[in-house]
């Protein structure tokens, strides 16, 4: 099969097609027909030597999440069959004809959404899911603040949360950006270049702050967003562009009894992830279905234009999500 390798640690040049034997299932796993593959900010940092793989993955294929149709089945696999159209999380190697995933992890596509469409959901849905909605415990009437609303991870949280009936806030680095926001359903979007997002916030909350915030920034943002949160507010971080070392007041922790916690998804074991996609299924799939969630999809490359992909993502130009078109 094709595979798009990192050849070694650097820039998105690395990135070179080569050829590698089809993986076979293993017990539990399902071997799929690559037809599209997303793009997200960890095969960046994998493919800059950041982000090793957990083990068991592919060392060198990066991918997160892919769509196609179910091509064979490992022993015990119960709920699939060959032909099945999915898509999946997986813990690397999607940027290929073909990858391997264990059964629980898939999804079937929803009828009415393309491969590329389905390609782009797995990781920021797995990810918006565990986060907000696991570990922020975010309810219906609460408010929650999203960086990086124009984000792949953005728009599926601006979407889903507003669907579970929260009101979203989001930070985005341009105008455009934010009218795209808000246009997808965020109560308010702040240019984050020319505001004070504490300050907006606490404008638009009459002072009360947001419920939950999800921060991929870190960094200088904590200590503003602990001033952002509500009593018993819940700050959940998913990244740390900014770094990962900032100071906080921890009285203001203790006074306004705040939760700060956060989560990665890529090493989380198979039980964790098939979890959270029983979750998504049931919550998430009928949105999907009913046109109230949709996929985001900014531009396709071929999968040999991985490295322009690549330079896309890092240039942070894009609304929504990047995704290969492999098969």
């Amino acid at each position: 099969m094709k595979a798009i390798v990192i050849t070694e640690p650097g820039g998105p040049e690395v990135l070179q097609v080569k050829e590698r034997p089809t993986p076979v299932p293993e017990q539990g796993e399902v071997l799929i027909k690559v037809i599209a593959a997303g793009v997200n900010r960890p095969d960046v940092a994998q493919r800059k030597g950041h982000y090793p793989p957990p083990k068991g993955a592919s060392p060198d294929i990066p991918g997160l999440e892919v769509a196609g149709i179910v091509e064979a089945l490992g022993k015990d696999c119960t709920t699939t069959k060959p032909g099945d159209k999915v898509c999946a999380l997986v813990s690397g190697g999607g940027y290929a004809g073909y990858c391997t995933v264990p059964e629980g992890q898939l999804l079937p596509i929803p009828d009415n959404l393309s491969f590329e469409e389905a390609a782009s959901l797995p990781e920021t849905f797995f990810t918006v899911w565990s986060n907000v909605f696991d570990r922020g415990q975010l309810k219906p009437g609460q408010k929650l603040l999203v960086h990086g609303g124009s984000s792949g991870i953005g728009v599926a949280a601006i979407q889903l949360a507003k669907a579970w009936g929260a009101t979203v806030y989001v930070t985005a680095g341009t105008d455009e950006k934010c009218s795209y926001c808000e246009e997808l359903g965020a109560e308010r979007a702040i240019n984050y270049k020319s505001q004070s997002f504490k300050e907006e916030i606490k404008r638009v909350t009459s002072s009360q702050g947001v419920d939950v915030i999800l921060d991929m920034i870190g960094g200088d943002y904590t200590p503003d967003n602990l001033e952002c949160l509500a009593e018993e507010g819940r700050l959940v971080l998913i990244n740390v562009m900014r770094g990962d070392e900032t100071k906080v007041k921890l009285s203001m922790v203790m006074r306004k009894r705040l939760t700060i916690t956060g989560s990665t998804l890529r090493a989380r074991d198979t039980a964790f992830k098939s979890s959270v996609a029983k979750k998504i299924k049931e919550h998430v799939w009928p949105w999907l279905e009913a046109g109230v969630v949709k996929p985001v999809v900014y531009k396709t490359f071929p999968l040999e234009k991985a490295a322009d992909a690549h330079r896309l993502m890092e240039s942070s130009t894009h609304i929504g999500k990047i995704v290969l078109l492999v098969g």
